[in-house]
């Protein structure tokens, strides 16, 4: 990983998004077995929490070092995004709120060019415009046009949440300081188990769901593997892989790949549950493709030349 560098960036990416696009796939038996989409939520991050816990203590100096890191990726990246694009799904549909959630990447280019001032390349900008129209086609954002204001407000600020995703994931690589992700992803699900214990209320949940069976497809699979499936590869794993790739290639080419989240995640749908694919979700998933393949071969901007009407400073003498 260390010699091939942004390649090694770029296949952590692509095994995040594939981790990360197989909990809907997992979850859905759970919920139509009978448990609460936020009880689901809330059993992930708990989850995943209490599996990381061993790496906090191990990490508890980052408490001290990071502290604002610690809450804002626990707040923003883990308990932010689940909790809006839940309570958009509530009222809009669901492909409508997939599609404004994995409007963070875009959002996450804004972020970089005019809030950071740093230089966005012109492939990653494309890469994500034509990734946000395969998404469009994927989640067949045409089935659903009349749409609830505030539950479009809710989409918005899921997709602001994925944006902040990236820029915690990428905090603190420059210098000697720099927090090792492993800690900042057990103290994030800590602090987000935290505030999903709030917002789902696990205590009114039907616990009984999780000692039967659940139906993935036409297959009875126990609930519990759905459940150590969700928690263990589509959380822990997922989020280990995305915030490592973050820091070997960039946020901006990372929040590209990671829109191939929704096309696997309706790939597995069609594979494991029978969901039809539709040929404009077939294209839209090219179109996925098309945009990360153009992101990831961007290159870093080149250094602004010194203007040669300022003279360069003089060199310190013996």
């Amino acid at each position: 990983m260390q010699a091939s560098g942004k390649n090694a960036g770029l296949g952590l990416a692509l095994v995040s998004a594939c981790a990360f696009g197989g909990s809907g796939v997992a979850a859905k038996p759970l919920i139509e077995a009978g448990l609460d989409p936020l009880h689901v939520v809330w059993l992930r991050v708990a989850g995943a929490a209490l599996v990381l816990s061993p790496l906090a203590w191990r990490h508890r100096a980052l408490v001290r070092r990071k502290p604002l890191l610690l809450a804002g990726f626990g707040l923003v990246a883990v308990a932010g995004v689940q909790a809006f694009y839940f309570a958009s799904l509530s009222r809009i549909p669901v492909g409508v709120a997939l599609l404004l959630e994995y409007l963070g990447p875009a959002l996450l280019l804004g972020w970089i060019r005019f809030v950071q001032r740093k230089p966005v390349t012109r492939a990653a900008a494309a890469g994500a415009a034509v990734a946000v129209v395969g998404l469009a086609c994927v989640v067949q954002i045409w089935s659903g046009l009349s749409l609830d204001p505030l539950g479009v407000l809710l989409g918005l600020a899921a997709a602001c949440c994925q944006a902040f995703y990236f820029v915690f994931a990428d905090q603190g690589t420059d210098g000697d300081d720099v927090p090792d992700p492993m800690g900042v992803i057990a103290y994030g699900m800590l602090v987000g188990a935290v505030v999903m214990t709030v917002l789902a209320r696990p205590w009114e949940m039907d616990w009984s769901v999780l000692g039967g069976n659940a139906l993935l497809g036409d297959t009875e699979v126990p609930a519990l593997a759905l459940l150590g499936w969700v928690v263990l590869v589509a959380t822990v794993f997922a989020y280990l892989t995305g915030v490592v790739s973050v820091r070997k290639l960039s946020p901006q080419v990372a929040g590209v790949v990671a829109c191939l989240e929704a096309v696997i995640a309706t790939v597995l749908a069609w594979v494991l549950l029978g969901e039809h694919l539709s040929t404009p979700q077939i294209v839209g998933g090219a179109l996925v493709l098309g945009g990360a393949f153009i992101a990831q071969s961007s290159r870093p901007a080149p250094p602004v030349a010194p203007d040669p009407a300022v003279p360069a400073p003089e060199t310190a003498r013996a």
